[in-house]
């Protein structure tokens, strides 16, 4: 008769062997997919790439930011961006900018606080032409490094994702809390390690103080 430590000993040693197959296949799967990250700054995505690449899955950045203002800062943004993604060897797709037909789809929201509903609108925007890229190249998946920043309601981010993708089938929106696991600090440190440029308000004309 097996005594009890023994027992308990091999549950144990069953549960980290499935452990570790759960860890390998999650790499192997995580592998084909076939991601589009909406990516705003390089400060707000950092960490987040450093954890994709760190899970084995390699991610085509989407730079589509049209409330950016002026144009000056857009560049600044998307520069710093794309040579923090040339270190790593990721490709950066550079959206269309089109601040006036961006104005005039918030046009009557102007006043609006942050986190009400012209935040909401540039979500719904910009999400929703990420998602119409990632169909359009046959991409599986998105995500966006919006929701990195405390700033930022989670559930305007979480809503405009999953209303983004919905017209197309087999295209997924990733509705991680990219705050957590660490990743609140780690973006910190990578800002500071990286010495990026970090803007001080969102980006559009009526987020300045």
């Amino acid at each position: 008769m097996e005594n009890k430590n023994y027992k308990q000993y091999k549950c144990t040693s069953l549960f980290f062997i499935l452990q570790i197959f759960y860890v390998i296949l999650c790499n192997i799967l995580n592998k084909f997919m076939k991601l589009l990250l909406h990516s705003c700054c390089a400060p707000c995505s950092a960490a987040i790439i450093e954890y994709l690449l760190q899970i084995n899955i390699k991610p085509v950045i989407f730079y589509f930011n049209p409330n950016i203002f002026p144009k000056e800062e857009y560049e600044k943004r998307k520069n710093e961006l794309t040579k923090y993604a040339a270190m790593l060897n990721l490709e950066v797709i550079d959206g269309d900018y089109n601040h006036d037909l961006w104005l005039s789809e918030v046009k009557n929201f102007e006043n609006e606080p942050e986190r009400g509903i012209r935040c909401m609108k540039c979500f719904s925007i910009r999400l929703s032409a990420t998602a119409k890229f990632a169909h359009e190249n046959g991409f599986d998946t998105i995500t966006s490094t919006l929701g990195s920043s405390r700033w930022k309601n989670l559930k305007q981010i979480s809503e405009a994702g999953k209303a983004a993708v919905e017209p197309f089938t087999g295209l997924t929106f990733w509705d991680k809390n990219w705050r957590k696991d660490g990743l609140s600090e780690r973006r910190n440190f990578l800002i500071h390690t990286n010495n990026f440029y970090n803007q001080v308000y969102c980006g559009c004309e009526f987020s300045v103080k």
